[in-house]
C-alpha cells in the first residue's frame, strides 16, 4: 500500500488528519470481532436456551465465518464500484438488523440465521475497512491506523469475553448482542466524517468468479463442520446421502478445494483478457505474499480452535459460568491485545521472517505446555502461562502477516488486500471452529467407547441410557441427572460420571497437541515471509510486480 505523505504548504512536513473517521472504521472492526468472539462466551447459555449440543453452537460460529469468507471479494467489488462509504453505511445498517434477530432469537436456528446474516454484511465491511483506511490517511498516519485495525479486534475479543461473562451470568447471554444494535447505530452515525467517495462504476462484477469462490468455500466449510455428524469415511445415518457408502464431508472438502483452483484458473484468465477479476491476483504473486497468506491461516485456525475448545471445556464440562470462562481466558485475551500493538516496535530488530517463526514456535510451546498441565481448574498458574505464551505468539502474528500483505501492494488494491484478508481470516476461523468440534467430539467418542468397553459395570442397558451412538460432551450432573432418572444404580452412576470426566479431559489434552503439531508445521510457511527490516533494500521475489 502506498505510504505517500501529503506535506503541508512551505514545511514539508506531514499534515495530520482528524482521528475522527478512525473511530468508525475502527468500530466496524469491533462489530464483527464483539460479535464473533461473544459466542463462545454464550455457549452455555445457548445450549440450555436452544436445548442444543455445543455443536449446534459452534455451527453458528461457522454459518458466519463461511459467508463472510465466501462473499467477502463479491463485497470488495461492490466497495469498489459504489464507493466504500456507501457499502459501509449500508451493511452496518444490515449488521444491526442481523444482531436484533440474534438477540431475540427464539431457537438455534433462528440464531444461526442471525449469524448468517451477519456474515453478509460483515463480507462488505471487512474489505471497506483497508479501503477507507487508505482513502482517510497518509504515511505515518495509515501505519498507525493499520495497526489500530489490528488493536481493534484485539481489543473487541476482550471486551467481548468480559461484559459477555459478566452479561451471561448476572443477567443471559441476550444483553451481549443487544449492545451490537446500539453500536451500529453510533458507527452509522460516525460514518457521515468519513470521506465521501464516488466510487468507479467501470469497475465489473465477476458472477462466474463470485459463484466459483463462494461455492468453494461453502463446501470446505460445510465439509470440515460435519466431518463428526456425517461420517469422516464412512457415511452415518445423519448423513444427507452418501456415495458407494462414502460419507458427503470429505467429498465436500476435495471438490471444494477443485473448485477454488478453477476459481484462480479463471481470474488468471480474465484478468489476461483484461477484465476486472473478482481478486487481482497481483496480491498473491510472490511467495512472500502467499506465504503470509498461509500464516495468516494458520494462525488463526489456532485461535478459533483455543476459542472453542476453551468455553466448552468450562461451561459444558466444568459447568461454570459465562464469567468463569471470561476470567479464565483474559490473560490470553489481553496478552494478543497488547502483543498486536507492541509487537510493531520490534520492526527495526527483527524481520518478518524471524517474527514468523519465533511466532509459531512460541505457539507450539505454549500448546505443548498446556496439553500436560491443563487439569480441571483453569485458573491454575501454570495454565496462565501457557494463555499468555500463546498469547504473545498469536498476537505477534496477526499483525505481522497482515502488515507484509498490506505493505506488499499499492493502494489501488487495497480492497482486494482487505478481502484477501477477509476470506483467509474467516475460512481459517470456520475451519479451525469446525475441525476443532469435530476432532473433539470424535477423541471424546473414542476414550468414551474404549473405557465403557473396560468397565464391566456399565452394562448395555446403562449404555443404551447415554445413547453411545451419540455421543457429545455433557456435564457431569446433567449425565448424573439422566442416568438417576432411567434408574440406574448409584454404582453405575458413579461409573459412569467416572468415565465422563476422564475421557473429557483426554480428548481435550489430545486436542491441544495436535493443535501444537499444526504450529509447529507453520514455521514452514513462517519461513518464506521477507527477510529485511525496514530501510533494507528488499530481494526481488518480494518487490511488488510494476502496475
Amino acid at each position: 500500500m502506498s505510504n505517500t505523505t501529503a506535506a503541508g504548504p512551505h514545511t514539508g512536513q506531514e499534515v495530520k488528519d482528524s482521528w475522527v473517521p478512525m473511530i468508525a472504521i475502527a468500530l466496524g472492526q469491533v462489530l464483527m470481532s464483539f460479535n464473533v468472539a461473544s459466542l463462545p462466551v454464550a455457549l452455555g447459555g445457548m445450549v440450555k436456551s436452544f436445548n442444543v449440543p455445543p455443536t449446534t453452537i459452534a455451527t453458528g460460529i461457522v454459518m458466519y465465518s463461511m459467508l463472510v469468507a465466501g462473499f467477502v471479494m463479491l463485497g470488495a467489488k461492490l466497495n469498489q464500484r459504489f464507493g466504500a462509504v456507501r457499502v459501509f453505511r449500508a451493511t452496518v445498517l444490515l449488521f444491526g438488523g442481523a444482531q436484533v434477530l440474534m438477540t431475540f432469537a427464539p431457537s438455534a436456528t433462528f440464531m444461526i440465521t442471525a449469524q448468517g446474516l451477519s456474515g453478509a454484511a460483515a463480507a462488505a465491511i471487512v474489505p471497506s475497512l483497508v479501503a477507507l483506511i487508505a482513502e482517510n490517511y497518509r504515511g505515518t498516519q495509515q501505519a498507525t491506523a493499520l495497526g489500530a485495525l489490528g488493536s481493534a479486534r484485539a481489543a473487541a475479543g476482550v471486551a467481548a469475553f468480559l461484559i459477555g461473562g459478566v452479561l451471561g451470568t448476572f443477567i443471559g447471554w441476550r444483553p451481549a448482542f443487544g449492545i451490537l444494535i446500539a453500536l451500529s447505530a453510533i458507527v452509522f452515525v460516525l460514518s457521515f466524517r468519513l470521506k465521501q467517495d464516488h466510487g468507479r462504476p467501470e469497475v465489473q462484477i465477476d458472477l462466474v468468479g463470485v459463484v466459483l469462490a463462494a461455492a468453494a468455500i461453502v463446501l470446505i466449510s460445510f465439509g470440515f463442520n460435519n466431518l463428526n455428524r456425517w461420517g469422516l469415511a464412512v457415511a452415518t445415518p445423519a448423513a444427507p446421502f452418501n456415495i458407494a457408502g462414502l460419507s458427503p464431508a470429505p467429498v465436500f472438502i476435495v471438490v471444494g478445494i477443485v473448485l477454488g483452483q478453477l476459481f484462480v484458473r479463471w481470474t488468471k484468465r480474465r484478468q489476461e483478457a483484461g477484465k476486472t477479476p473478482l481478486l487481482a491476483l497481483e496480491v498473491i504473486t510472490s511467495a512472500k505474499e502467499r506465504a503470509a497468506v498461509m500464516a495468516m491461516f494458520a494462525v488463526v485456525a489456532l485461535e478459533a480452535m483455543l476459542n472453542f475448545s476453551v468455553p466448552l471445556y468450562i461451561q459444558i464440562v466444568q459447568g461454570r459460568s459465562p464469567l468463569a470462562t471470561a476470567i479464565a481466558m483474559m490473560p490470553f485475551n489481553l496478552t494478543v491485545f497488547f502483543s498486536a500493538m507492541l509487537i510493531v516496535r520490534f520492526y527495526d530488530r527483527l524481520t518478518p521472517r524471524q517474527i514468523g517463526r519465533y511466532g509459531f514456535m512460541l505457539c507450539t510451546v505454549a500448546l505443548v505446555w498446556l496439553a500436560f498441565v491443563v487439569r480441571n481448574d483453569w485458573s491454575a498458574g501454570p495454565v496462565l502461562i501457557g494463555l499468555v505464551l500463546f498469547g504473545i505468539g498469536q498476537g505477534s502474528l496477526v499483525t505481522l502477516v497482515f502488515n507484509v500483505l498490506v505493505t506488499a501492494s499499492p493502494k489501488e488494491l487495497a480492497g482486494d488486500v482487505g478481502s484477501l484478508r477477509g476470506t483467509t481470516n474467516n475460512l481459517a476461523a470456520a475451519v479451525g471452529t469446525a475441525v476443532a468440534g469435530a476432532l473433539l467430539v470424535g477423541l471424546l467418542s473414542t476414550i468414551v467407547l474404549g473405557r465403557v468397553a473396560a468397565t464391566p459395570t456399565l452394562t448395555p442397558e446403562v449404555q443404551a441410557m447415554v445413547n453411545l451412538d451419540s455421543i457429545n460432551f455433557v456435564s457431569n450432573d446433567r449425565l448424573r441427572t439422566t442416568l438417576e432418572t432411567a434408574g440406574a444404580t448409584q454404582e453405575q452412576v458413579t461409573a459412569a460420571v467416572a468415565v465422563n470426566a476422564e475421557a473429557r479431559l483426554r480428548a481435550l489434552k489430545i486436542g491441544l497437541l495436535l493443535m501444537a503439531g499444526i504450529a509447529l508445521l507453520s514455521i514452514i510457511p513462517a519461513g518464506r515471509l521477507p527477510d529485511y527490516k525496514p530501510g533494507e533494500i528488499p530481494d526481488p521475489d518480494t518487490t511488488p510486480p510494476a502496475k
